[in-house]
């Protein structure tokens, strides 16, 4: 190996590229001995040694040897699959600002589409929800810059967030608008309340979870005490609905709420960890700190349940409703989930200032199934509104890239949502007055699923969605 090169590579270590030093050691604490020895393949080495010559010399303008470095490791990283991501130093101080809930924002969960950003969930009582942003929207500018020229779902995420009280406009195409919607959007601290419920009628209860953060448990276990002082609880509708998932342990604890002691909740597995089975005990929800589940009323166990679920209820949220569904615990209704089957793991690079997220694992239900590119399929159907009409819900089968199914389940059939789109029949021209659908507002009167899943707790009739399942596929092995 050449001078240029020896450098090059140590370089590269430096920067995390190779996995060693300090980010071995993050790995290592999970059980990942073998992924730092692996050799070097010197020729591709020397391959990009060339190309990055290349560009050093024939370039039309000059291109600072770390920005040559950056995009390189963005690419490879970005192209093992839709979730794993490298971040720059500014990417990765709002990363950090991220996990610690303390940012400035919209309030959006976004996942890369084609020229644009999709909006698979607003976080609920955040300024983007206030505004009218919906599950399934695409973001195609965001101020004078068009997605498409971005350099990916980083650098739209920085330009969504900033100083709180600023504003930002982007710009929305949606199903079954002419023509794109614009919101001016004031920035604001995203915290929001991560559980609300309230008794609908006697004996009926609603209890929603937004988020799965790290004050969720708490205020879970209050809700609950809350509902069940307010007299005998017959049936209870758990809404998961565009709920976009969060931390592990609260979705283990959530689920241990209504599950037996000690049963197997999800398990996880990658070809550089070991297996690793999270069951509802304390000991994997709690993680040594306070148990909220502790003096929980005991009909929670066996209350009758449904689930309110959609294609914005994903990961965390669909660990929990997939396990209650192969407990037979509770029956799950709407429309299929986003179906994310996979961890990932944020591992700081040796600088300190930059990092990288990468998937580590898939995960599996205690059935052993997996979600991965298919979702948790309701038992019962049930459409957004009244008239039939549903939100336009982009999946995690139609991500490019996206990882496989390996526990042989059917998976869903990608869609090209642009094409689907186009080719829809025009609908009928409306009054100002009613053109606009009203927006479902959760645990109110135009509720339409949760008055459907009251009806199925009371034994009365549900209509049931207008249109079949998504198509699927056979998942190969």
């Amino acid at each position: 190996m050449n001078n240029y090169l020896t450098n090059m590579v140590e370089s590269m270590k430096k920067a995390g590229l190779v996995l060693s030093g300090a980010v071995a050691g993050v790995l290592l604490s999970v059980g990942l001995s073998a992924y730092a020895e692996k050799p070097l393949p010197v020729g591709e080495l020397q391959k990009f040694s060339g190309i990055m010559n290349l560009i050093k010399n024939h370039y039309v303008d000059d291109v600072a040897d770390e920005k040559i470095i950056d995009n390189a490791i963005s690419g490879m990283v970005k192209e093992l699959d839709p979730h794993s991501e490298y971040y720059g130093e500014k990417e990765f101080k709002s990363l950090r600002e991220d996990l610690s809930g303390k940012f400035s924002g919209v309030g959006l969960e976004v996942q890369p589409g084609k020229g644009a950003i999709q909006v698979v969930s607003p976080i609920e009582d955040t300024p983007a929800f206030k505004a009218g942003v919906q599950a399934g929207d695409s973001i195609v500018k965001i101020d004078d810059m068009q997605v498409s020229a971005m350099k990916g779902m980083t650098d739209a995420i920085s330009k969504l967030r900033g100083k709180e009280g600023t504003t930002v406009r982007i710009t929305v195409v949606r199903k079954g608008e002419s023509k794109p919607l614009i919101f001016n959007i004031v920035r604001a601290v995203i915290k929001s309340q991560s559980v609300k419920g309230k008794v609908i009628e006697p004996g009926y209860a609603w209890l929603r979870v937004t988020q799965f953060q790290e004050a969720t448990m708490q205020e879970f276990a209050a809700k609950v005490n809350e509902l069940y002082k307010s007299g005998e609880i017959k049936g209870l509708v758990l809404d998961l609905r565009n709920n976009p998932g969060g931390s592990l342990d609260t979705a283990v604890g959530i689920s241990a709420a209504f599950l037996k002691p000690d049963v197997p909740v999800v398990s996880s597995k990658g070809i550089h960890m070991p297996p690793e089975v999270r069951i509802a005990n304390r000991k994997d929800y709690a993680r040594g700190g306070r148990d909220f589940l502790q003096g929980l009323p005991e009909g929670l166990k066996n209350v009758p349940m449904v689930v309110l679920v959609n294609g914005g209820s994903a990961s965390a949220s669909e660990i929990v409703s997939g396990a209650l569904q192969d407990y037979k615990r509770a029956t799950i209704m709407g429309s299929t989930t986003f179906g994310k089957g996979s961890v990932q793991q944020v591992i700081p690079l040796n600088d300190g200032k930059t990092g990288v997220k990468i998937t580590i694992a898939r995960y599996y239900l205690p059935s052993g199934k997996s979600i991965q590119a298919r979702g948790v399929v309701p038992e019962v159907l049930v459409d957004d509104f009244i008239n039939g009409k549903n939100g336009r819900y982009s999946r995690e089968s139609d991500m490019i890239g996206h990882l496989s199914n390996d526990s042989g389940v059917a998976i869903d059939k990608p869609r090209d949502i642009w094409s689907d789109w186009a080719e829809e029949e025009d609908e009928p021209v409306k009054t100002d007055k009613d053109k606009k659908e009203e927006p479902i507002k959760y645990g109110e009167a135009n509720d339409f699923p949760l008055e459907q899943a009251l009806h199925y707790l009371k034994g009365e009739t549900v209509v049931t969605s207008k249109k079949k399942t998504e198509p699927a596929v056979k998942a190969v092995k």
